[in-house]
């Protein structure tokens, strides 16, 4: 019998396919299958050696279910599998959010024994331990977070989901300490009137906070590049020594780095106690894939 983790991936979108391949990569890890809304048209080629269905009870033995879908749909999608006695996983964005769905998910998580690892992307998520640990080391000062410039699949999502839009591409611009400009390109469907879709994207919450443009496009695709990057800088005071400076940068795959992410989250939430978790609260060590003692040996 296997010991290997035995995963569910919920959704088969730009992230549910990449944690499929991360999935694949990784050594003490299974997948059991994925879980799409409607099974009833044809699935890519990739899925044909795996079980896909629309209730994950059909799939047996299920240790972590990893929620690829829009943040707004996580709260329901995640305490359902969790009062199934299933660990879930997600990548919820919505920042403000965040300790309100810990809140909620804890108590459903540690009622039925299993484990909640919330907004387990690259920002919020590894993202965020990079900003505690310059907050532990510069503890008196500012860090400012640049994101871009490039896609947010958060904010794509969310206006994909606003009524007259047909498609939609939502690119985050860096201005600079920390401020952003949102430029959101949409194809129209046929009767709408732009005037009312781009007034609804600037009132979503998404969107509220940054100075957003919305221009109307005969095809978004091809405007379309998975590209994203952030770039951190933490300035300020360590005991009494000023001056300190710690800059954190990188380039990335957006869907790629957040289906990876959510993954070594898989791998650590079967080693936590029942309850729910952001990654600032999971041990470092728990989500790598290795003797222990190797492990550290090579680390440090």
């Amino acid at each position: 019998m296997s010991d290997k983790i035995r995963v569910a991936i919920i959704g088969y979108g730009n992230i549910g396919q990449c944690v499929f391949e991360a999935l694949l990569k990784s050594p003490d890890m299974e997948i059991a299958g994925v879980v799409r809304r409607s099974i009833s048209g044809s699935n890519p080629p990739e899925l044909s050696s795996v079980p896909v269905t629309d209730d994950i009870k059909t799939l047996g033995k299920v240790d972590v279910a990893i929620l690829c879908g829009p943040s707004r749909s996580i709260p329901d999608t995640a305490e359902h599998y969790l009062s199934l006695g299933i660990n879930t996983v997600d990548s919820f964005d919505i920042h403000g959010s965040i300790w309100d769905l810990k809140q909620r998910l804890d108590a459903v998580a540690r009622k039925h024994k299993s484990v909640s690892i919330v907004s387990a992307g690259w920002d919020p998520g590894t993202d965020s331990v990079v900003r505690a640990m310059m907050e532990g080391i510069v503890p008196q000062g500012i860090t400012y977070t640049n994101f871009g410039p490039g896609m947010s699949m958060g904010h794509t999502v969310a206006v994909k989901a606003i009524s007259g839009v047909k498609a939609a591409l939502s690119m985050t611009i860096p201005i600079g300490t920390g401020i952003h400009r949102r430029m959101v390109y949409v194809e129209i469907e046929p009767g709408a009137r732009f005037d009312d879709v781009s007034s609804a994207i600037k009132k979503d919450p998404y969107f509220v906070h940054d100075e957003t443009h919305v221009i109307q496009v005969d095809d978004v695709s091809k405007f379309l590049d998975m590209g994203h990057g952030v770039s951190m800088t933490r300035k300020g005071v360590s005991g009494d020594a000023h001056n300190q400076q710690i800059e954190f940068k990188m380039t990335i795959n957006n869907p790629a780095l957040t289906g990876q992410v959510l993954v070594c989250s898989a791998r650590a939430s079967v080693k936590q106690q029942p309850g729910c978790y952001t990654l600032i609260e999971i041990p470092v060590i728990d989500m790598l894939y290795g003797d222990r003692e190797e492990l550290i040996r090579k680390s440090v």
